[in-house]
């Protein structure tokens, strides 16, 4: 059986790939520019893709929220990191983002098994 990171992955790449074998240039030209972003430079990878959970939080994308929460996860945030973000994208968002807080504690619980 798949496991919510799989689906989420797997899901993610097939369409990704539909998306881009259109050969549209704008919407390639937003994955680099997507890509690029959250490379290293005067902000180190862990603190971009912080941020990025954080913005995802407020705009309450869960696709978005699992995509950083997978990059930190790999960049090996912290629980007590991973819940000041948290508090951020609550206090910034409001409690519309308990929600999506709620679920991504979840995911979260899932990549530390995974990684078990």
């Amino acid at each position: 059986m798949a496991t919510k990171l799989q689906e989420f992955n797997e899901y993610r790449s097939k369409m990704n790939e539909k998306l881009l074998s259109e050969d549209n240039l704008v919407l390639k030209r937003f994955f680099n520019l997507d890509t690029n972003a959250y490379q290293e430079g005067a902000l180190p990878v862990k603190t971009k893709e912080m941020l990025g959970l954080i913005a995802s939080m407020i705009l309450r994308c869960d696709d978005c929220i699992k995509y950083h929460l997978i990059n930190c996860h790999q960049q090996k945030v912290s629980k007590a990191e991973l819940f000041e973000v948290f508090s951020i994208a609550n206090l910034v968002g409001g409690s519309i983002v308990i929600p999506h807080t709620r679920r991504a504690l979840e995911f979260w619980e899932e990549l530390d098994e995974d990684r078990g």
